[in-house]
């Protein structure tokens, strides 16, 4: 089964402790993490609350992934995974989008090659 989390504020909709085995596990771009969780974290209650799920944050070595473990009954757990899932994706696309349009702004600040 491995180890329980070490969390020690188990929402009450979390049953201990069959919820608790087999979590989904997920790993999200840690620059993506502030976007999903708000800053430090604080919208980690929030997401657990309305996914009925806990959720576990472990910083991965050498990486810039976080892994992101996720508790609870089988329904849960593959709901909200596939809601992070679908932020991340979401907040990618839309910074690859800013991306593309800072390129396009600095093509048009560009100097026509008459004005050289």
């Amino acid at each position: 089964m491995g180890a329980l989390p070490e969390r020690r504020d188990i929402p009450p909709w979390v049953k201990v402790p069959e919820d608790l085995k087999n979590p989904e596990v997920l790993q999200v771009q840690t620059r993506l993490l502030e976007a999903l969780f708000g800053p430090r974290g604080s919208r980690i209650p929030y997401i657990e609350q309305v996914s009925k799920a806990m959720l576990q944050l472990n910083a991965l070595e050498s990486s810039d992934f976080t892994e992101v473990v996720v508790y609870g009954s089988h329904l849960f757990k593959l709901r909200t995974k596939w809601m992070l899932q679908s932020m991340a994706e979401w907040h990618r696309q839309r910074q690859e989008r800013g991306m593309l349009k800072l390129q396009e702004a600095m093509n048009a600040l560009e100097l026509s090659p008459w004005m050289k």
